[in-house]
């Protein structure tokens, strides 16, 4: 399975603070303070508050996620206790060991911002009129589940296929990866790639483009996933691992047969000339069922076209055929949900999402209404023995 990509996280000391900084925690709310756990119902239409002012090791907009999910007394507190209260919990996540991780990666990434020429720094942030097709920018603009309907299909449950990206953005993206590749081969920096299964490509984020693909997943993954994808999270992304893979000669040929670390993944083909490297999907699964066999309405095959999208759950099986010719490069997003993961943890039944479980789930039903239609047979038939006696 593909290892976990970096976390879009900030770096401070772990003192709480009462948004002023001054690391202060007023006695009166401190056992609030203390690790405790979210609830698995969010408040409705709750307004969170913002975060942005204070220097955290996560994301500002991971705190004002995780809001909603507060117990009622953590809630109603002040700032500082509802982010000293969120802290215990997502250190969970990330032990003593994992922060020193952290911090060696950023530093890394710090190396290569201040010594890698951008060759297109107008790709490093977001101009949404100049990546994206109109047709998309309108659906996600008019923001409804019929808008995106009309410009996305749905070839296989769960798993939806659109025009995204205009040619000349793709170009660009290309254009500034080869670029990166050229600079990494003659200063002999050695990077690190996207994931355990991909030697070549790209991790975006520690080129600079970090900001531009927070803006990319909260204002045009999210709304969709919010639709799409509300099972597992799609409305409470808050993190993402941006990469771009190459496939072909000298370069990774297929992909092998995994799930993603993500809630909800974006793939976009990017170019250039290739044939092969269709995906094949397999079925979306739950860690229990991840290798349990496909049903045959789980099996799809996707044909990749430059520009155009592919947006499924990260649990959905899936690997890439041989890339037998020129050139394959794609852009993927990796999509996670903090809220999801922690809920995950207390949910005992997947069958809203896992295809196994909810498998496993009808046939017991169906076995326990043949049981009991069986004793209600056999009611019946001693009942009419009884009436043939009389």
């Amino acid at each position: 399975m593909s290892q976990n990509g970096p976390w879009d996280r900030r770096t401070q000391p772990n003192t709480p603070t009462d948004g002023k900084g001054d690391g202060f925690v007023n006695s009166n709310w401190a056992t609030l303070s203390e690790p405790g756990k979210l609830c698995v119902n969010p408040k409705i239409d709750h307004k969170p508050e913002s975060y942005d002012d204070l220097q955290l090791e996560f994301s500002p907009l991971l705190f004002s996620s995780l809001e909603a999910y507060l117990p009622l007394q953590v809630l109603n507190a002040p700032r500082d206790v509802k982010v000293h209260f969120m802290k215990n919990i997502l250190f969970r996540y990330l032990p003593e060991t994992e922060r020193a991780r952290v911090q060696r990666h950023k530093d890394y990434k710090q190396k290569i911002i201040l010594n890698y020429p951008p060759l297109y720094k107008e790709i490093y942030t977001m101009q949404a009129e100049k990546f994206f097709t109109p047709s998309f920018l309108k659906a996600v603009r008019d923001n409804t589940e019929e808008s995106f309907r009309s410009v996305m299909a749905e070839p296989s449950p769960g798993i939806y296929t659109f025009e995204m990206l205009q040619p000349q953005f793709c170009e660009m993206l290309v254009s500034e990866v080869d670029h990166f590749e050229r600079w990494v081969h003659e200063t002999k920096f050695r990077i690190m790639r996207p994931n355990t299964m991909n030697q070549y490509g790209a991790v975006l984020d520690d080129l600079g483009m970090e900001s531009m693909l927070d803006k990319f997943m909260n204002d045009y993954i999210r709304p969709i996933s919010r639709v799409f994808f509300a099972g597992v999270g799609g409305s409470t992304l808050d993190s993402h691992h941006g990469f771009v893979v190459e496939y072909g000669i000298h370069r990774d040929v297929e992909l092998g047969f995994h799930v993603d670390d993500s809630e909800v993944t974006l793939n976009i083909c990017l170019g250039n000339q290739f044939s092969g490297g269709e995906l094949f999907f397999r079925g979306v699964r739950c860690d229990a069922h991840v290798n349990t066999e496909s049903q045959p309405e789980e099996i799809f095959d996707y044909c990749h076209v430059p520009g155009h999208a592919v947006l499924h759950n990260g649990r959905h099986r899936h690997g890439a055929r041989a890339t037998t010719s020129g050139q394959r490069i794609n852009l993927i997003i990796w999509c996670r949900s903090t809220v999801f993961r922690e809920m995950k943890k207390y949910l005992r039944d997947s069958s809203s999402w896992c295809g196994e479980c909810r498998r496993q789930k009808k046939e017991r039903e169906r076995l326990s209404i043949a049981a009991t239609k069986q004793v209600s047979y056999h009611a019946f038939d001693l009942q009419a023995i009884g009436y043939s006696v009389l």
